[in-house]
């Protein structure tokens, strides 16, 4: 698994399909055929990014990865 944002691979799971960046700190799932990002608030919400959509064969890579 890799980042979608940033391409790292230092990525920890920490739900169902949702996972953790540790080098640019965003948290991701794949649930659907697109990945969709979030930001992590200072209260622990999770906030969408609203500009951030990758299609289905970017997200087949970055699984595969």
């Amino acid at each position: 698994m890799i980042c979608p944002v940033c391409r790292g691979k230092q990525i920890g799971k920490v739900g169902v399909e949702q996972y953790f960046c540790w080098n640019c700190c965003v948290e991701f799932n794949s649930v659907t055929d697109q990945v969709v990002v979030y930001d992590l608030d200072e209260d622990g919400t999770l906030i969408a990014w609203d500009d951030f959509y990758l299609d289905s064969q970017e997200v087949i890579e970055a699984v595969v990865e």
